[in-house]
C-alpha cells in the first residue's frame, strides 16, 4: 500500500510513527511505502533565521508553549517510551491549574492529574514547547521519507488511487491512501468536499494569542512549583507556567513527578482583536505597548514582572472550522486540526491529534489483518478497507472531539472583552464551583483518563 501524509507537523509526524508500528506486513512482494510532504524544511538542525521567513509552525521555538495532558501523554507511552522520556525531559510537569482573578487571588483550584495506574502512579499534565514535541517526534523519522515540497491539490479518486499534485509542476504522485495532517488552514480537506471549498473555510475567532519566556529567576518565589496559572480579567486573559524542569532535577524524566523548575517560565496572553491581525507583519513594540496598557491595573504580581520585561517574539490568532460532516472520502482522511480545530482553551488540540493518529493506525491495521487473510490486495480491496477504518475512526473520534469542543467554547467567551458586573459574576461563578470540586472535576477527570487505545480494542473485539 502506498500512503502519502500531508504535513509534516505533529499530526503528520504521529501518523508516520503509529503507521509504522501498527501496520501489518503484506504478503510478498507488497510493501508499504509512507511519504510525509511538508511545505517546509524540517530538518532538526536547520535554524530559526535559516528559514527566509518560511517557518512551519511546530518548528516554532519561540511562543510555541503547550499542554499535554495525559490522555495524549498515554499514546506516546504506548507508541514509544523512549519518546515519551524525551518529551518529558523538555518540559515540565504541572499538578495542579490555579484560576485567579487579575488580583491574584486563587477562585479555583484544579487536581490536572490522571487516576492511579497500575503501579500506582499518576500522570501529570506536562507543559512543553511545541518545538520540544514535534522534535522529539520527527527525530524518529528517515530524512529519506520526508520530501519538501509544497502539495496545491489533492484528488480523490473512487476507482482509482488517489492524485496529489505540487506547486513546482512536476509531476503528481498516486497514493491509495492519503492522510491530511496539514492542518486547520491545509488543502488536504477541499477533496473531501470539491467545490464547496468556501463551505468549510476556517473562521478567525476574534482572540489572538501572545506569548513568550521570561527567566524562572524573576519569578520563582512568586509561582508554585507545578502549578498552571489561569489568570482571567475584563478585558482578557493571562496565563503562565514554568516550561522546563532543572537539569539536575533527579526524576525530569517522570511526568508523575513534580521537579524543581528550570530556566523559564513561559507566559501566554489572550484578549480579544475585532480584525485579524498579521502575524508575519508583527510590530513586536506595538504589541508590547497594548500589553502593558490592557494589564496595567491587574495585580497579580507575576504578571507585572512579565510586562517589566516583555520580550513579544510571536503572536497566534485563534481560529476554528465549522464542523465537517466528514473526515474521509475515497481515501483520504483527516486528523487533527485539518479535521476538527478545538479552541486553544480545550488544552485539549496536540492531545487530540495524538488519539487521532493512535486510532486510525490500529482500526486500518486491522482492516488490513483482515484484508491479508482472505483476499489479494488490489485497488480496489484497499480502498474498501481504508473506508471501513475510517468510517469506525470517526465513530469514535467524532462525539468525543465534539464534547471537548463544545466545552471549550464555553471557556473561551471568558476571554473576551466584558463589563464590570460580568467580570464579577465570572469570579462568583468560578469561586461557587470551586467550592465544589468533584463536580467541577468531573467532566475532566473523562477527558484526561480516557484510553484510545481501549476503545478501538473494544471495537475490534465486537466484530
Amino acid at each position: 500500500m502506498k500512503i502519502i501524509i500531508i504535513g509534516g507537523g505533529i499530526s503528520g509526524c504521529t501518523a508516520y510513527l503509529q503507521l509504522k508500528k501498527h501496520l501489518p506486513n503484506p504478503p510478498p512482494p507488497e510493501q508499504h511505502e509512507i511519504t510525509i510532504y511538508e511545505a517546509y524544511n524540517t530538518n532538526i538542525n536547520t535554524t530559526h533565521e535559516d528559514r527566509d521567513g518560511e517557518t512551519h509552525s511546530s518548528t516554532l521555538v519561540i511562543g510555541g508553549g503547550l499542554g499535554l495532558f495525559p490522555n495524549g501523554l498515554n499514546v506516546i507511552k504506548r507508541l514509544d517510551e523512549d519518546i515519551l522520556r524525551n518529551i518529558v525531559c523538555g518540559g515540565y510537569a504541572i499538578a495542579q491549574q490555579d484560576l485567579r482573578s487579575k488580583t491574584g487571588t486563587l477562585l479555583v483550584r484544579m487536581d490536572s492529574t490522571a487516576d492511579p495506574e497500575q503501579d500506582g502512579k499518576r500522570m501529570h499534565l506536562l507543559a512543553t514547547s511545541r518545538h520540544s514535541l514535534w522534535s522529539n517526534l520527527r527525530l524518529r523519522i528517515p530524512d529519506c521519507d520526508i520530501e519538501t515540497k509544497r502539495v496545491v491539490k489533492v484528488v480523490a479518486s473512487p476507482g482509482d488511487r488517489n492524485e496529489i499534485h505540487f506547486s513546482d509542476g512536476s509531476a503528481p504522485v498516486k497514493a491509495d491512501l492519503v492522510i491530511g495532517g496539514d492542518g486547520i488552514k491545509g488543502i488536504t480537506k477541499n477533496a473531501l468536499f470539491p467545490g464547496e471549498e468556501d463551505v468549510y473555510r476556517p473562521e478567525y475567532q476574534g482572540l489572538v494569542g501572545v506569548g513568550g519566556f521570561i527567566s524562572t529567576d524573576e519569578v520563582k518565589d512568586l509561582v508554585e512549583d507545578g502549578s498552571m496559572n489561569l489568570v482571567f480579567g475584563g478585558n482578557g486573559f493571562f496565563g503562565y507556567f514554568f516550561s522546563d524542569s532543572a537539569s539536575s532535577a533527579p526524576n525530569r524524566d517522570s511526568v508523575c513527578r513534580v521537579s524543581e523548575p528550570g530556566a523559564y517560565l513561559g507566559w501566554w496572553s489572550t484578549y480579544a482583536v475585532d480584525e485579524c491581525p498579521d502575524p508575519n507583519t508583527l510590530d513586536a513594540e506595538a504589541v508590547s505597548k497594548q500589553l502593558r496598557e490592557r494589564h496595567a491595573q491587574w495585580g497579580d504580581p507575576v504578571i507585572q514582572k512579565v510586562l517589566g520585561s516583555l520580550d513579544v517574539k510571536s503572536m497566534y490568532p485563534t481560529w476554528t472550522s465549522p464542523q465537517l460532516p466528514t473526515w474521509e472520502r475515497d481515501g483520504v482522511v483527516l486528523i487533527g486540526d485539518a479535521a476538527h480545530a478545538l479552541p486553544s482553551t480545550s488544552g485539549q488540540g496536540s492531545s487530540q491529534a495524538l488519539e487521532d493518529a493512535e486510532a486510525f493506525a490500529m482500526l486500518l491495521s486491522h482492516s488490513l489483518h483482515r484484508l491479508y487473510q482472505r483476499a489479494p490486495a488490489d485497488i480496489k480491496a484497499y480502498k474498501t478497507t481504508i473506508t471501513t477504518a475510517a468510517k469506525q475512526y470517526m465513530e469514535i473520534r467524532r462525539p468525543r472531539v465534539q464534547n471537548i469542543v463544545e466545552n471549550a467554547q464555553r471557556m473561551q467567551n471568558t476571554k473576551r472583552d466584558m463589563g464590570v458586573i460580568a467580570e464579577y459574576g465570572m469570579y462568583c461563578a468560578m469561586w461557587i464551583a470551586g467550592c465544589f470540586p468533584g463536580i467541577m472535576l468531573r467532566s475532566l477527570k473523562r477527558v484526561v483518563n480516557y484510553n484510545i487505545a481501549e476503545e478501538v480494542n473494544s471495537i475490534k473485539q465486537q466484530e
